[in-house]
């Protein structure tokens, strides 16, 4: 760590470039003898990522960045933040720490976080930002994880980690051994220091995968950001062996649809219709934890068709996800087709429908954009048709 970097005038040029081309950048001179272009660039880069990601960080003086992709990498401050709410009691320890966004947000519930870090660069950039953030309950310990608990040798109330995909494992399907720390194989000496686990996985898991790997599961969270899926939190306890609570969590600019159910416990029965008067898309959280049956279940909504994920009612509900008032339902054919929506201007989602939206648009001319909506889907009666829709 080249505490150069923070000379004021490096500092002014790097905060005057955020947002610019790094590329282009590169081209130009560097201004600043004494201090590598690529680390002054490397910071330019990497904060410029932070800015809506980390603004914390971003708006805070003499933060240093690491690779860009170590920012790339690491937990939103949204994301770290509902991480927070699920840990209870005083202490944690982090065994893959990284760039420290996690455990700054659990410090703020817990008296002590532990920070184990074993790239020894990275701990000491994370070591310096906790000072500027005025972070003073947590300890930076550099080195391998399972040697640092081994030589702390105590009981923390938990133990978080987030593994890291081994390169010689890219394009296989990913499974948990297949990461550093090897969680599944480590499991029994992480109980031995501690009674609760929370295990942060890449959405790209599958949760069937996952359950046959681990064991005392007690909750999964699926945790999405402007609906996309950015991780799956396993909440794991010692000798737990009971029914197992599936939370889904959207995280939008203006509030957070939550959504929870018992994995394998549905016992209703889904009704099918055609098309009534609302649409209801689940959100990208209840897509992924498979609740189908359960989140129209629990809302009283009619599916369109079994592998449709699309639901439907005569009355307006609160709803996970977005909504829509159907305009018109029409067949897809060509007549239709080309009476309503060829050339027009609108929004197009496909669910359990034989075509992409890029054919789709191709073939009838549809541009994207505007305040119409279209689902091209399948109904009850396994016949193709077009939701033309308002959102609300």
């Amino acid at each position: 760590m080249d505490l150069n970097i923070l000379n004021p005038k490096i500092q002014e040029f790097i905060n005057s470039n955020i947002g610019f081309s790094v590329s282009n950048l590169a081209l130009q001179k560097n201004p600043f003898s004494g201090l590598d272009w690529i680390q002054i660039l490397n910071q330019i880069e990497a904060k410029t990522k932070a800015k809506t990601k980390l603004p914390t960080w971003f708006a805070t003086k003499n933060i240093i960045y690491p690779s860009k992709i170590s920012v790339e990498q690491t937990s939103s401050e949204k994301t770290a933040l509902y991480k927070s709410s699920i840990i209870t009691g005083e202490s944690l320890i982090d065994l893959t720490g990284g760039f420290g966004i996690d455990d700054y947000y659990f410090a703020q519930n817990l008296k002590s976080v532990v920070h184990c870090e074993i790239n020894p660069a990275l701990s000491a950039i994370v070591q310096h930002n906790y000072v500027q953030l005025n972070s003073i309950n947590i300890d930076c310990q550099t080195g391998d994880s399972i040697e640092i608990i081994t030589r702390l040798n105590k009981k923390w109330d938990w133990i978080y980690i987030d593994p890291s995909r081994r390169n010689d494992s890219k394009g296989k399907v990913f499974m948990l051994k297949d990461c550093l720390p090897n969680v599944p194989e480590n499991l029994n000496i992480y109980f031995n220091y501690s009674n609760s686990i929370l295990l942060k996985t890449a959405p790209l898991l599958d949760i069937s995968a996952g359950l046959t790997e681990l064991s005392h599961v007690k909750a999964i969270h699926i945790v999405a950001l402007e609906n996309e899926v950015k991780e799956l939190l396993w909440e794991l306890h010692k000798d737990y062996s009971g029914t197992i609570s599936m939370k889904t969590v959207n995280i939008l600019k203006t509030k957070t649809e939550q959504f929870e159910f018992v994995l394998g416990e549905n016992e209703g029965v889904t009704n099918y219709t055609v098309p009534q008067e609302f649409l209801y898309e689940p959100n990208s959280a209840i897509m992924k934890s498979g609740g189908f049956e359960e989140v129209g279940l629990f809302y009283d909504l009619n599916k369109l068709h079994k592998h449709s994920h699309l639901y439907t009612n005569s009355s307006l509900v609160s709803f996970p996800g977005r909504i829509f008032e159907i305009e018109k339902s029409i067949s897809y054919n060509k007549t239709d087709m080309k009476a309503f929506l060829e050339g027009k201007k609108i929004n197009i989602t496909t669910r359990n429908f034989p075509d992409s939206v890029e054919n789709i648009r191709k073939k009838w001319k549809i541009k994207e954009g505007g305040n119409q909506y279209c689902f091209f889907t399948t109904d009850v009666n396994d016949n193709k048709i077009v939701l033309i829709c308002k959102k609300i």
